[in-house]
């Protein structure tokens, strides 16, 4: 697909990954086109979503959808995107056009467990406060689990280590 055929077919988000004792909900921006290809979210194998999150968990680490999204579940853990769907010709925020925005004030309502927002990255965080301002739960960006965020991964797991204190209640 050429890059004009991709701005203008949209993409869209997953379904979200959570149940009603859920009480840390993390969202991204949109799944890249990695994640996209695969039909699972943080599919590229350079980010570092998963392995930060069995990291948290001391867990060994599994390339297994099913298993990524039982480890959420056991430990409390939402996953969804901010936007719903959009136009975009890469896999950068910065590239994102003609967004639509999930509901997240009914999911919101529908988990009400739900006790913290943790971001990955500043896109979703941007595109949550323009779409969702009266959102008053305790919020974190998290640096970015991107593989296009040159962070250290030490530095972003060091930083990620905020969730085990939401997590804990």
């Amino acid at each position: 697909m050429s890059p004009i055929e991709l701005i203008n077919s949209p993409i869209h988000s997953f379904l979200p990954i959570a149940d009603s004792h859920s009480n840390v909900l993390i969202l991204g921006t949109i799944p890249g086109k990695e994640s996209l290809r695969n039909r699972a979210y943080y599919a590229h194998p350079q980010n570092a979503f998963w392995k930060i999150i069995f990291a948290l968990h001391d867990l060994p680490f599994s390339t297994h959808d099913q298993i990524r999204r039982e480890v959420l579940i056991q430990n409390k853990i939402a996953l969804w995107d901010v936007l719903q769907s959009c136009h975009r010709c890469s896999s950068l925020d910065n590239d994102i056009k003609m967004e639509q925005p999930n509901d997240l004030i009914a999911f919101l309502s529908a988990h009400p467990a739900i006790s913290g927002i943790f971001f990955n990255g500043r896109g979703a965080a941007g595109y949550f406060e323009k779409y969702f301002p009266e959102v008053s739960l305790p919020k974190w960006i998290m640096p970015s689990t991107s593989p296009a965020h040159a962070v250290r991964w030490e530095k972003k797991l060091e930083v990620w280590q905020a969730i085990k204190s939401v997590e804990n209640k």
